[in-house]
């Protein structure tokens, strides 16, 4: 019997740490990538990330058990357009783009009626994601170890799919958080679109002033950091806010609101009206560091679903394994 394939799109940090993550069940998988960059598919096949790496997407895909999608937003309709009609029947196809919405509407429009389709989003602890390196392989094998993976589910997607979506989570020891696309795409656009709109409209105001050429020099961590967020691909960041403009609008308004609030107590001279905005965001950014610090979250509502965790056992000989797995990660 030939063993389970994952077909991994998509070589970058979320890709590779993936594939790593899934090749430390034993051998029981085999994990073929694609990218279209030669350099990150000879890289990952060398980290050990993949089996084997293909050069043609559609012979990646083809009798794929799951298929994941790990590319940026404005790669995923394309790739799906090019693959649908070669997936292996009850195929499940996932993703990992930080918007639901149009990943969603893509999949419901191109995939053939038998493959389902579960949307995902890890969200990542630390500021890797948002590093890129171009010589140090940042990718691991628990980098998504604790971490909440978003799932969204297509009306179309089986219980079946959608309980192996939840168990493939587990193994990369993420924690499932399900919730609709359009509620995702409404909560993501104010901690990842509105942070790159308020940096991107920062830049530009400073470096406009007369003083800029002055001003740079005393830039220090503080403004390293909070303009660390723009070190990503420019094409990514502009789909990111175009594909959900209407929440990043929406958004930029309930910002201005209170940025005109604070001007207006710093204009005034009001020490007690500042000190008490400055209080409250303070306490609000101290409560959100220590809930993330020990994953006090709400219990997320998951769609109901077959129990038991026995459906990667039924289909892909891995009964058990989510657990054992887990156990032979690196702690």
């Amino acid at each position: 019997m030939s063993k389970p394939k994952i077909a991994l799109i998509g070589l970058g940090l979320i890709g590779k740490s993936i594939g790593k993550a899934l090749r430390m069940v034993g051998g029981q998988l085999e994990v073929v990538g694609h990218d279209r960059e030669p350099l990150a598919s000879r890289e990952a096949q060398k980290v050990g990330a993949v089996d084997k790496v293909s050069w043609n997407l559609i012979e990646t895909c083809e009798g794929a058990d799951i298929v994941i999608m790990a590319t940026p937003l404005k790669g995923i309709e394309e790739t799906l357009k090019t693959v649908a009609s070669d997936l292996k029947p009850d195929c499940l196809v996932m993703d990992t783009a930080n918007l639901k919405v149009p990943v969603m509407r893509w999949a419901d429009e191109l995939l053939p009626d038998g493959i389902s389709f579960v949307g995902g989003d890890p969200i990542l602890g630390d500021h890797t994601q948002i590093e890129p390196s171009q010589t140090e392989d940042k990718s691991r094998a628990d980098l998504l170890k604790g971490t909440l993976f978003c799932l969204t589910p297509s009306t179309k997607a089986t219980a079946e799919a959608i309980h192996l979506a939840t168990d493939v989570v587990r193994l990369l020891e993420a924690n499932p958080f399900f919730l609709d696309a359009a509620e995702h795409d409404g909560l993501i656009a104010g901690v990842e679109q509105l942070p790159v709109m308020l940096v991107l409209s920062l830049v530009r105001a400073m470096s406009a002033e007369p003083s800029w050429r002055e001003m740079r020099k005393l830039a220090g961590p503080a403004f390293e950091d909070m303009t660390r967020i723009l070190s990503q691909e420019p094409a990514s960041l502009r789909d990111m806010l175009l594909f959900n403009g209407d929440n990043a609008v929406r958004l930029i308004d309930s910002w201005l609101q209170e940025l005109y609030g604070l001007r207006a107590s710093v204009q005034a001279q009001d020490r007690e009206g500042v000190q008490q905005i400055i209080e409250a965001g303070l306490t609000v950014h101290e409560r959100w560091l220590n809930d993330r610090g020990i994953g006090l979250w709400e219990k997320p509502q998951a769609p109901e679903i077959p129990s038991g965790g026995g459906f990667f056992g039924r289909m892909l000989g891995l009964r058990g394994n989510v657990d054992q797995a887990a156990q032979k990660k690196p702690s």
